[in-house]
């Protein structure tokens, strides 16, 4: 499988996901943003993967690649081209798909419970999960539900943690792709966002958790498995 993976940032890297597209023998493919490489060609590609950074998905005019970016997304989606957005990519997926993305009212730092909805607990893409179960939150930002998309998680301070839309676009607010290296860089680049709060954790807090790691890890790569290479 031919998988092409958005990244924003240098600090911001696939983490979990690439080791589960080397594990499986996929092939693997970039667009840097940050180092201007090109968009892919959606014909020479099967899977879409669109990870998180620290701009806003409306501010194409701080970073104008935004706006390529989410037409190639939309494109994506018209398609039937698997698409997984982390992060600012679930708000990329959100946006392109007509819903409004906004500053939430609570920023989310740290490793706080997710709950599965009705929805989510009968989606093949969490088959097997907990209806409860603790991940990795980095965001200010939210978005609404778009038309025709299912609901599938929440958090107490973050109501749309995930959805899926036509079965083959999946967005996750919530990380789940973060190794120990990741989490180290990301307070080192975000410190100023460490601001004592219920829905913030310290870095040490943060740091803490490596047993934590090994259980995302595995929850990241059964939902790589149930929605990436898995059909209904």
């Amino acid at each position: 499988m031919r998988i092409h993976c958005f990244q924003h940032v240098p600090f911001e890297g696939l983490g979990n996901i690439e080791d589960w597209i080397k594990f499986k023998g996929h092939r693997l493919s970039a667009t840097r943003f940050y180092a201007n490489d090109p968009l892919p060609l959606l014909h020479d590609i099967d899977g879409l993967i669109v990870m998180g950074g620290p701009m806003g998905s409306n501010e194409d005019h701080l970073y104008p690649w935004l706006t390529a970016e989410k037409k190639l997304i939309g494109e994506a989606v018209k398609k039937g081209t698997k698409v997984l957005g982390i992060c600012l990519g679930a708000q990329l997926i959100a946006s392109v798909l007509g819903a409004s993305v906004y500053a939430n009212a609570k920023k989310e730092i740290g490793w706080f419970p997710l709950h599965l909805t009705a929805d989510g607990l009968t989606s093949r893409v969490f088959n097997g999960f907990p209806e409860t179960f603790t991940v990795f939150h980095w965001h200010g930002d939210t978005f609404n539900l778009p038309h025709g998309a299912k609901h599938l998680a929440e958090s107490a301070a973050c109501k749309h943690q995930a959805f899926i839309y036509n079965d083959h676009v999946l967005a996750l607010q919530f990380h789940l792709d973060v190794q120990n290296d990741d989490i180290a860089d990301w307070v080192k680049h975000g410190a100023q966002e460490l601001i004592i709060s219920p829905w913030i954790q310290t870095a040490q807090q943060m740091l803490a958790r490596r047993n934590q790691l090994i259980e995302i890890k595995d929850r990241m790569w059964r939902i790589l498995d149930q929605f990436i290479t898995d059909a209904d």
